[in-house]
């Protein structure tokens, strides 16, 4: 199995994707600044021994070690993204830098989803 990186892992998206990874035995670090995700999501993953929540804003590097990323970072809902355009924009830009920085370090695998509204 491997190790996977989910950022925006508590969204909605992003606690199915970690839930469906944690049940086929990978190990998950869920990373997410709670801006839009919510503790709750990923709740019943926390006692799990191959899971790991951080809370971490990607604009910030940070240095893990891991095969796989999945980039799911971003205020999707026009209610969060026009409450704050600023910070969407730098987890769009800054965030998948950040991302693909980690990747290109760890020669890890990553895939980016985001929402046509940041544009």
């Amino acid at each position: 199995m491997a190790r996977i990186l989910v950022t925006g892992g508590a969204g909605f998206i992003g606690s199915h994707l970690c839930k469906s990874l944690v049940e086929k035995g990978n190990d998950v670090i869920c990373l997410d600044n709670f801006f839009t995700g919510r503790r709750k999501n990923v709740l019943e993953l926390m006692d799990r021994p191959n899971f790991e929540l951080i809370r971490h804003d990607i604009t910030v590097p940070i240095l893990l070690e891991v095969e796989q990323i999945y980039h799911l970072a971003c205020p999707a809902s026009p209610v969060h993204y026009q409450f704050n355009p600023v910070k969407t924009i730098k987890t769009s830009v800054m965030g998948t830098i950040n991302m693909l920085g980690l990747a290109k370090r760890l020669r890890a695998r990553i895939m980016l989803a985001s929402t046509s509204e940041v544009y």
